[in-house]
């Protein structure tokens, strides 16, 4: 069974930094992409970010440039590193296998807010 994870998440204010970990079981994880989708209130999820089993990443214009995705495959562990926070980027995250935008572990909120 294929289960995710996610922590690290909490309230900041803009300009501030978080680190954000998913731990993921059941499945190859180190051969797989991995990614990071969002959800805000009242909204569908954004997928934002995502990283190939070599450990290229790909971002979303709207966190490009302030978010860094990263892996260890030996603790099976996805990592967001976000940087320069808004208050837009108030949701709740999670990981996923592939491009999925799909929701299988609790997530973890994140709040921006002065």
């Amino acid at each position: 069974e294929v289960q995710f994870v996610e922590s690290g998440g909490g309230m900041v204010q803009p300009g501030g930094s978080l680190r954000l970990s998913c731990a993921a079981s059941g499945f190859t994880f180190s051969t797989n992409i991995m990614s990071w989708v969002r959800q805000a209130p009242g909204k569908g999820p954004e997928w934002i970010s995502a990283i190939n089993a070599q450990g290229s990443p790909a971002y979303s214009e709207s966190v490009k440039g302030r978010f860094t995705i990263s892996r260890d495959n030996a603790k099976n562990t996805l990592y967001l590193q976000m940087n320069n926070v808004k208050p837009e980027d108030t949701a709740l995250y999670y990981c996923a296998r592939g491009y999925s935008v799909d929701r299988l572990g609790q997530g973890t909120q994140v709040t921006v807010s002065s």
